[in-house]
Parts: C-alpha cells; structure tokens; sequence
C-alpha cells in the first residue's frame, strides 16, 4: 500500500491529495466537454451536467479538484519591472483599512457611553430589541430609553466625524 502512494505520489506530482473518484468524475467531465465541443456546440456547466446526470456543483467540484494549484506570489503582469502579483489581485472588502480604522473608532466611541447608554444600545442593535421591551427590562419609561438612545447615537456620531 506504501509503495502504491509513494508511485501514485511521484506519478501525479501534485502536492494536494485527491481521491481517486473525484479525479475519475473529472477526466469523465472532460471527455464529455469534448465531445459536446466536437458536435460544434459550447460546453457549458449545465449542459456537461444534464449529460452526465450529475449536480452542477459536482462538476464544478471535479474540475477545481483536478485544476493545478496556483500561488498567490506568481506574477499576473509584468511591465517595465512593475511586477502584478496575483495576491495583488486580492481584495476582501469587508477587511479594507478604512472599514477596520471605523471599526475601532466606533468601538471607542462606544466605550466612552455611560454604562446606561452602552446597555440601551447593545440591547437595540445587538439583540434587536424594542424600546418597549428595552425599558421594561431596564425598570424606566419607553420615552427615556428613546430619548437616551437618541443621545447616546448624537455622542456617537461626533466623536466619529
């Protein structure tokens, strides 16, 4: 069996394990593909499905299991020594810097709230609670949780801006 992996190993030369039936439904993905390009018509994810009766997903799965991995440092343009790599390309837009410095600009902000106010807020925002519900649980009336809320948000947003 070792001898068998260390073969399948230097014969595949990927560096990444994948089952053998995963890579049998691939190369059976790609010999549909051609022949549904050998009859002259594009080959696209549904009609490679709905020959082989198999999921989208799972053709889509097959083809990524089978696909050579790629590193982020590899060079996507190249132009007068201005190298592009592809983690370049990388954006998550719910990391940007500016997000991240608003983040910690709202949380300070927040801090600085009398503990009355931080607990209105937190209940509002980040349980969803009502007012109504919120003064019942805090022992004062709906119009003062309104009017604290209000505050505490005015606070807020000029310490922001």
């Amino acid at each position: 069996m070792i001898l068998g992996e260390i073969k399948r190993y230097l014969r595949d030369g990927n560096s990444l394990r994948v089952s053998r039936s995963i890579r049998d439904t691939a190369y059976k993905i790609l010999k549909v593909r051609e022949g549904i390009e050998e009859r002259d018509e594009e080959a696209t994810i549904e009609k490679i499905a709905a020959e082989m009766q198999v999921k989208e997903r799972d053709v889509v799965y097959a083809l990524d299991a089978i696909s050579d991995p790629v590193s982020l440092y590899d060079p996507v343009y190249n132009k007068s020594g201005d190298t592009l790599e592809l983690l370049d390309q990388l954006y998550d837009e719910t990391q940007s810097d500016e997000i991240w410095t608003e983040r910690v600009a709202l949380r300070e902000a927040i801090d600085r709230l009398s503990d009355r106010e931080r607990k209105i807020l937190m209940l509002r925002y980040f349980e969803g609670k009502t007012q109504t519900e919120i003064s019942a649980e805090v022992g004062i009336s709906q119009a003062q949780v309104s009017r604290l809320e209000k505050n505490a948000l005015g606070t807020i947003k000029k310490e922001i801006s």
